[in-house]
């Protein structure tokens, strides 16, 4: 994967349509070897604002091309002259005023075309596989890049459970705590796929409702819930562990198997809620929308659509292994 950054595109669906007036202005920017961070910075000393003024819905690659929209708070400021962002890696295809910021977590979706070359593999079994991500969906790992190169963000982490970490940028504190987590997830989540109950309702489970936040406790006996489930209406939620906050809490069997992968990691459970993170659940499976892929030349094509959070890097990995 990856050969050129032109291997793997990515466009944001973000669901919002810009109002034309405002204090706000939505920046539409293509940009290709540049992190969202790099550009918002970009972004920001243009416009002679601070870092906090620029926001953005979801992070994006660096080695990629992608699509993304910043939004920019200019009240009773005029536009700068947003040419002036543009190079040979970033280019400006829309400016339009709006009424409010742009928020984390606000899009839709994400649409995406890769390219992984020099493939080698069973056609057939290939096809199998695709076949089944498209009507089952995929386990839905956080992706390798929220843990930072060679696992820096947990180590991190660790530091900041173990106190030996000193006047930390709250930015900084705050990709590090949410890498923690998001690994501990990835590990009630394996161990849900090792035991075939990431897509089986469990006593005491919490259900979340496909493309929203709406959660509900799984009833017990309830048929009509397995058949949501199968049509990917439905999903199985893991722990996004923290304090005791608004999210339902699991029970019964479904409380017995997130104890039982997350016992040996009590320690960064309770440095979470130290640190004031409230708990929450997250889909265990990531449906895969419009897969489309074609095979030629020992070069694999694929084109899908994923909900916002979700990492295409999930669905690549299931190309190597059986989805069940």
């Amino acid at each position: 994967m990856r050969a050129s950054p032109e291997d793997f595109l990515v466009e944001e669906d973000l669901g919002v349509e810009a109002s034309g007036s405002g204090e706000h202005v939505l920046l539409k920017i293509r940009k290709r070897n540049l992190n969202t961070a790099e550009v918002a910075t970009h972004i920001a000393r243009l416009a002679s604002i601070g870092a906090r003024d620029v926001s953005y819905a979801g992070l994006k690659d660096r080695v990629a091309v992608t699509t993304q929209t910043f939004s920019v708070h200019l009240p009773g400021k005029e536009d700068p002259d947003w040419s002036r962002l543009e190079g040979e890696n970033l280019q400006v295809l829309e400016a339009q005023r709006h009424h409010r910021k742009l928020r984390r977590g606000t899009l839709r979706g994400n649409h995406f075309k890769l390219r992984i070359r020099a493939l080698s593999c069973e056609p057939l079994m290939l096809e199998e596989r695709l076949q089944k991500i498209a009507g089952y969906g995929v386990p839905n790992y956080f992706g390798a890049q929220r843990f930072g190169r060679e696992g820096n963000n947990l180590q991190r982490a660790q530091t900041l459970f173990a106190g030996k970490a000193k006047k930390v940028r709250r930015d900084k504190r705050s990709i590090w705590l949410s890498a923690a987590r998001s690994w501990l997830f990835n590990k009630v989540l394996a161990a849900r796929v090792a035991d075939g109950s990431w897509r089986q309702v469990q006593e005491g489970d919490v259900m979340q409702l496909a493309g929203g936040r709406g959660q509900f406790m799984a009833e017990k006996g309830n048929a009509e819930l397995a058949g949501r489930l199968e049509n990917l209406e439905v999903h199985v939620t893991g722990p996004l562990c923290g304090k005791p906050g608004r999210a339902l809490q699991p029970s019964g069997i479904a409380a017995g198997l997130e104890r039982e992968a997350l016992e040996a990691h009590q320690p960064w459970i309770d440095g979470l809620m130290r640190f004031g993170l409230e708990a929450d659940r997250r889909a265990l499976c990531a449906a895969v929308s419009d897969l489309q892929w074609r095979l030629e030349n020992d070069v694999l094509e694929l084109s899908f659509g994923l909900s916002s959070g979700s990492y295409a890097t999930a669905v690549v990995r299931e190309l190597s292994g059986q989805v069940s």
